[in-house]
C-alpha cells in the first residue's frame, strides 16, 4: 500500500501549524480609530497604501482576524461550496439522534466509560476530547481509558487543548505504544475574535507574555486504515479548512458549533461521543447537541442511557447515507491514470 492512498488530511492539504500569534504592544490609553496604514507598496504608485493589519494592531489594538470580511461566512462568494454545506448540514440534522448528556464527576469518568465499553458494549465512531477552557485533565484521561477500545475501527479522535497542553499531548502521541494504536492525521487551529471573546486562553501567570498565543489547537487521530479515493462512504474530505474563527453567529459553549461541524462535515458515522473533562463553570455552559452524547460535570442535560442510544443509533443508521448532489459537490481526490 502506497502512502499515498492512505487518507492523511480532513481539511485542505496545508501545514497546520497556524501561526496566530501577535507582538503584545504598550497601547495608549485612547488608541486612535483613525489610524491609517503606513505605506508598505515598494512597486508601482506610492499613492496606493496596503492594508497592514499587524502594524494596525500595533497602534490600535484590533486583532487582524477582526477585520476578516467572511468571518459569518467562508463560503461566501462561493455558491457550489454554499450548496454543499447547505446539504451537508441539512443531511447530518436529519440523520442524527436526539441531544444525550451524561453528568458525571471528572473521577468517575474513566469508571462510568469503562463500563459502557466492557458492560454495554458501547463504541463510536468519532470521540472528541476536550473543550475551549483552561484546567483540562485530558492526559489522565487518556492514560487510564482503554481509548483505543472506546473508538471502533475505522475511528477518529479528535482532541482540543490550549497551545500549552497540546506540547504534552504530543509528547503522548508521538510514543510508540500510543503510535500503534492511533495514527496522527492533521491539526486543526481555532482562533477567537478578541480579548473579550469567552473563548480567548487565560494566562497560567499574572506576567504578560511577549506574544499573545490566541489559538486553540487540536490533533486528529485516526485509527484503523481509510483511504480518501475509495472511502467516501465513510470520509468527505477537504469540506472544512483547517482553521475555525469565531465569528457572530458563534454563542457562547464550552466548545463552539464550528468545531462539531468540523467533525461532522468529515465523517460520516453517526456514534459521536464528546468528553470534556473540565469544569467549566456557569460563565461556560455545555449547551448539549444533537447527534452527539456529551459527557462532562455541567452538561445541561443528563438524559443518556445506553439501551435506549443503541435503539436511537439503530433507527437513524450507523453512517449517513450517500446523496447524489453531495457526492458531485463535494471535492474528491484526483484520478490516478492506470498505465
Amino acid at each position: 500500500m502506497h502512502q499515498e492512498n492512505v487518507f492523511r488530511s480532513p481539511m485542505n492539504n496545508t501545514s497546520g501549524n497556524v501561526n496566530s500569534s501577535f507582538i503584545n504592544p504598550i497601547l495608549a490609553d485612547n488608541p486612535s480609530s483613525e489610524y491609517q496604514p503606513r505605506n508598505n507598496n515598494k512597486k508601482g504608485n506610492n499613492n496606493n497604501a496596503t492594508n497592514d493589519y499587524t502594524d494596525n494592531y500595533i497602534h490600535t489594538g484590533s486583532f487582524p482576524q477582526q477585520h476578516i470580511k467572511n468571518r459569518n461566512n467562508s463560503v461566501e462568494g462561493y455558491p457550489k461550496l454554499q450548496r454543499l454545506f447547505d446539504l451537508k448540514r441539512g443531511q447530518v440534522e436529519e440523520h442524527s439522534v436526539k441531544p444525550y448528556g451524561c453528568r458525571v464527576d471528572i473521577d468517575q469518568m474513566c469508571s462510568v466509560l469503562n463500563r459502557w465499553i466492557f458492560k454495554d458494549k458501547l463504541s463510536f465512531d468519532v470521540v472528541m476530547i476536550g473543550c475551549l477552557t483552561d484546567n483540562q485533565f485530558i492526559y489522565p484521561l487518556l492514560t487510564q481509558l482503554p481509548i483505543n477500545k472506546l473508538v471502533s475501527r475505522p475511528g477518529f479522535l479528535f482532541l482540543w487543548s490550549s497551545a500549552q497542553k497540546i506540547n504534552e499531548l504530543s509528547k503522548l502521541l508521538n510514543n510508540e505504544a500510543w503510535a500503534k494504536k492511533f495514527r496522527r492525521s492533521e491539526e486543526l487551529v481555532f482562533v477567537p475574535v478578541d480579548k473579550n471573546s469567552p473563548f480567548y486562553p487565560g494566562l497560567n501567570e499574572d506576567d504578560e507574555p511577549l506574544f499573545e498565543k490566541m489559538q486553540w489547537h487540536c490533533w486528529m487521530c485516526i485509527t484503523g486504515t481509510v483511504r480518501r479515493a475509495t472511502d467516501g462512504h465513510l470520509i468527505h474530505c477537504n469540506v472544512d479548512t483547517d482553521l475555525a474563527l469565531e465569528n457572530d453567529t458563534t454563542i457562547n459553549n464550552a466548545v463552539p458549533g464550528q468545531l462539531y461541524k468540523v467533525a461532522e462535515n468529515f465523517s460520516t458515522a453517526t456514534r459521536r461521543l464528546h468528553i470534556i473533562p473540565s469544569r467549566t463553570g456557569l460563565n461556560t455552559p455545555v449547551r448539549p447537541r444533537r447527534g452527539w452524547v456529551i459527557m462532562s460535570p455541567d452538561i445541561l442535560l443528563d438524559n443518556f442511557d445506553a439501551k435506549s442510544y443503541k435503539g436511537a443509533v439503530d433507527k437513524v443508521g450507523l453512517n449517513l447515507p450517500q446523496n447524489p448532489e453531495i457526492e458531485i459537490l463535494r471535492p474528491k481526490s484526483p484520478v490516478q491514470k492506470k498505465n
